[in-house]
């Protein structure tokens, strides 16, 4: 049987509860919510209401700002990371299959022509790429 404590969407922590979980701030979920990442619940006194997968993209944000991203550009990654994830748990209700290459944690490869730096040799045969 299924409660809804077992769903990680039900909205079952207080802002002060939240924050004190993730390591951040009251004003750091405040600040989410202002840009438009998080829309908590409310209470019938009109207190926030945080759920788990509201708090998962909290620590995936903070996770990002550390590494030096601006909150829009924190926010919208989070944002496209679970539109991606739901994307894939999409396919699987549906009977899809999921490779490896369709594992949203692993970064995309680049080409390695891409990668490489490439020098044109110079009009004149004669001249080195270090020649003046």
């Amino acid at each position: 049987m299924s409660t809804a404590f077992d769903d990680a969407d039900f909205p079952a922590y207080t802002m002060g509860r939240a924050a004190d979980m993730i390591g951040v701030t009251p004003a750091f979920l405040r600040s989410l919510g202002t840009a438009g990442l998080l829309e908590p619940e409310r209470s019938l006194g009109g207190h926030r209401r945080y759920s788990r997968h509201q708090l998962q993209l909290a620590v995936r944000v903070r996770q990002l700002l550390d590494e030096g991203m601006l909150l829009s550009a924190a926010c919208r990654i989070v944002t496209l990371e679970d539109r991606l994830a739901a994307a894939h748990r999409r396919i699987v209700e549906l009977g899809g299959t999921l490779t490896a290459d369709d594992d949203a944690d692993l970064p995309t490869p680049t080409r390695p022509d891409i990668a490489t730096t490439h020098y044109y040799g110079s009009p004149r045969g004669d001249r080195s790429p270090s020649a003046p």
